[in-house]
């Protein structure tokens, strides 16, 4: 059995940026990646995904990504997989964990190919692993084919007939006005807003700085702007990004209220109106975490870890990255994840020197492109 300093699981972008700190701090570690390659967990989303992030907040540090624009899922995922040889990161891809559990003052690690023995542990994977379905999808009449945004990958899945797409936040409106070129698509949910500007125009690519700063800085839980937006964030979602409301209606797609129920196997809107030429319902409604490995004191009432800038607040070497929120708004972005890596490796440094492993004097160096 392996004994290491840290183990990190997970090596998608959270991961990732946090094993170029540990590497550049001379760290003993090992990545552990589910996935058969790095950059599968973005290769599993939907063919025509693009970030909102133009290179410069698409980019881990250390190495820019290639291209000139926002990329697209392939981009981002194949240049995840060029980050971690570029750095030379010790990640065993397919190496899934299924249990993880203390081990005297460290953790055991076990996996379905052995098990490794650890002073600390981040976890850096299952925090969008769980399809979340709304209570009553199997009432829907068998004939209607169904099938969540984290299966869908084009519109080729869809069947012939009308679309019903459940949920108007970003990904919702994306598989919509995808589905609409072949297909009668609807569009039901709330509106969570919209950013006020085209994200790919001029102005667009002129005010990003400005909110990268505001939701990096300013809207955080040390602030009160920023525990507000949190927890606004937390309960409603995040708008619209790049699509608008003028996008859906320009192009045919008609927009409805919630889902609530179904009716004789058809979904009913909060209106109360039965949509009896549905063929096939995506459901766009969000995912959960799958922590159901870690076999620790970690967790509240709401299955969520317990936590103060991701360090676990109830188990001691246990930290989390890339959680929504974290800290800021931006925890989840690509830049967020970096303040909150750094964050960690000084606290990782700290519990070492307190486990008499390691000296916690170093400072931590900062990527300045």
């Amino acid at each position: 059995m392996d004994r290491v300093g840290v183990v990190v699981i997970g090596a998608g972008q959270a991961g990732l940026a946090l094993g170029y700190y540990l590497r550049r701090r001379g760290e003993d570690f090992v990545m552990l990646e589910g996935n058969e390659r790095v950059g599968d967990c973005w290769r599993k989303r939907y063919d025509s995904l693009r970030l909102f992030s133009l290179p410069r907040y698409a980019s881990l540090p250390g190495l820019r990504i290639r291209t000139s624009d926002c990329p697209t899922r392939d981009e981002m995922a194949d240049y995840l997989e060029r980050y971690a040889v570029h750095h030379e990161l010790p990640v065993r891809t397919g190496v899934r964990v299924t249990r993880l559990s203390r081990d005297g003052d460290g953790f055991l690690v076990e996996t379905n190919a052995g098990d490794w023995r650890a002073d600390q542990v981040v976890v850096a994977a299952g925090m969008h692993s769980t399809p979340r379905w709304p209570s009553f999808a199997g009432e829907l009449d068998p004939s209607i084919r169904q099938l969540h945004s984290m299966e869908y990958r084009n519109p080729a899945q869809l069947a012939d007939g009308t679309v019903l797409i459940v949920g108007a936040a970003n990904s919702g409106t994306d598989v919509a006005l995808e589905a609409v070129k072949t297909h009668r698509t609807l569009l039901a949910g709330r509106h969570p807003g919209q950013v006020p500007v085209d994200i790919d125009s001029t102005i667009g690519h002129v005010f990003t700085p400005v909110v990268m700063f505001l939701f990096k800085y300013v809207l955080t839980r040390r602030t009160p702007m920023g525990r507000k937006a949190i927890a606004n964030a937390i309960k409603n979602g995040l708008p619209l990004t790049r699509n608008k409301l003028d996008h859906l209606d320009a192009a045919g797609i008609q927009r409805l209220p919630r889902i609530e129920s179904i009716r004789d196997g058809r979904p009913v809107t909060a209106d109360g109106d039965v949509l009896d030429d549905v063929a096939t319902v995506v459901w766009c409604t969000g995912s959960d975490p799958d922590h159901s490995w870690i076999d620790l004191p970690a967790f509240g009432d709401d299955g969520r870890p317990r936590h103060e800038r991701g360090v676990a607040a109830d188990v001691p070497g246990l930290s989390f990255l890339g959680l929504d929120f974290q800290y800021a708004i931006a925890s989840a972005s690509i830049q967020g994840v970096d303040r909150d890596a750094r964050f960690l490796v000084k606290h990782l440094a700290q519990h070492a020197a307190r486990l008499g492993r390691r000296s916690a004097d170093r400072t931590i160096p900062v990527d300045r492109r």
